[in-house]
């Protein structure tokens, strides 16, 4: 079974900076693609970013130039680094894989196994 666990929210003031961690067990990354997604109550699933197995990324617009992504094959360790942080970018954050496309950062309905979820809040 893909289980992963999310790690390193919290409660930072806008302009601040977190790095969340995503520790997958049952898989390596060498294989597999991870996404990160939040999620606002009421709101749907929004992803954020992803990388491949291969190390290619992708970004949502609202997080480019302010969100990196990148992993650690050998500690098998996906990072999200999030600076400037913003009051809109408080949700509860997922890391997710893929159970098909699972090499790629392709279609999201395609991450069908989820983390647990980590908080991060960003308010003065």
């Amino acid at each position: 079974q893909l289980q992963l666990v999310e790690s390193g929210g919290g409660s930072v003031q806008p302009g601040g900076s977190l790095r969340l961690s995503c520790a997958p067990s049952g898989f390596s990354l060498q294989y597999f693609a991870i996404g990160w997604f939040r999620q606002v109550p009421g709101k749907e699933r929004e992803g954020v970013s992803c990388i491949s197995s291969a190390g290619s990324t992708n970004y949502a617009d609202s997080v480019k130039g302010r969100f990196t992504i990148s992993k650690d094959n050998v500690k098998n360790r996906v990072y999200l680094q999030m600076n400037s942080l913003k009051p809109e970018d408080t949700a509860v954050y997922y890391c997710a894989v893929a159970s098909y496309y699972f090499a790629y950062c392709a279609p999201r309905s395609d991450f069908t196994s989820w983390g647990q979820g980590t908080q991060v809040t960003v308010s003065s």
